[in-house]
């Protein structure tokens, strides 16, 4: 998260016109989700919807892929859950790590696993497909593809259309983060930011 003035205001809901409306319908539970936490006060996830749709014909596109990332994936919600945090760290997306400890705590992952994706596939702790899923996160950052034996062992546990739902589902939040970066969102009032410790860890990491 940056600290700067954001480069893009978000759309707020009061604000949103018949294009909005129509382009997060592409994602409705996402649309749902973001408008129910606005309705209560704590807005989580509107900064980066509310940005987004300052482009609603793109907004529309990208959020139809997204839904199907979000709700039609064949792999569970703990593992694309654990997938984002690892590509959100990797990003530097303060903003996109933090939206999803949330989520990935309501996805199952446990505080332990919630800290230790800060550390990559080679913490200790971790099982063997976890470590996998957290290298393959590693890979497609550092060279856009899985590596042979890495490949090798997810293609033992995950059938294809897993794998493929694995590799779009890092692109997707990749994706996410260049956006949420490159606009410097701030995180929504009630949404509490990283620990001190744990930001500094974030940006002063070399890749």
């Amino acid at each position: 998260m940056s600290e700067s003035t954001p480069r893009i205001s978000p759309v707020l809901p009061s604000d949103w016109d018949a294009a909005i409306h129509d382009a997060v319908s592409a994602f409705p539970s996402g649309r749902d989700f973001v408008l129910a936490r606005w309705q209560t006060g704590t807005a989580q996830g509107m900064h980066g919807l509310g940005a987004m749709v300052r482009h609603p014909a793109l907004a529309k596109a990208f959020l139809t892929f997204n839904n199907h990332i979000a709700t039609a994936s064949t792999v569970s919600k703990r593992i694309r859950e654990l997938l984002i945090l690892r590509i959100g760290w990797l990003r530097r997306s303060e903003y996109e790590f933090v939206q999803h400890l949330i989520l990935g705590r309501r996805a199952g992952l446990s505080e332990a696993e919630l800290e230790r994706v800060q550390f990559g596939p080679d913490a200790p702790g971790w099982s063997l497909e976890d470590a996998d899923l957290l290298r393959a996160v590693d890979e497609l950052h550092a060279d856009a593809c899985i590596k042979d034996e890495t490949w090798a062992r997810l293609s033992a546990r995950f059938e294809t259309a897993q794998l493929l739902d694995i590799i779009f589902a890092v692109g997707c939040y990749d994706l996410l983060a260049m956006v949420f970066n490159t606009a410097r969102l701030d995180l929504e009032p009630g949404v509490d930011p990283l620990e001190p410790a744990v930001r500094a860890r974030m940006y002063a990491r070399s890749e």
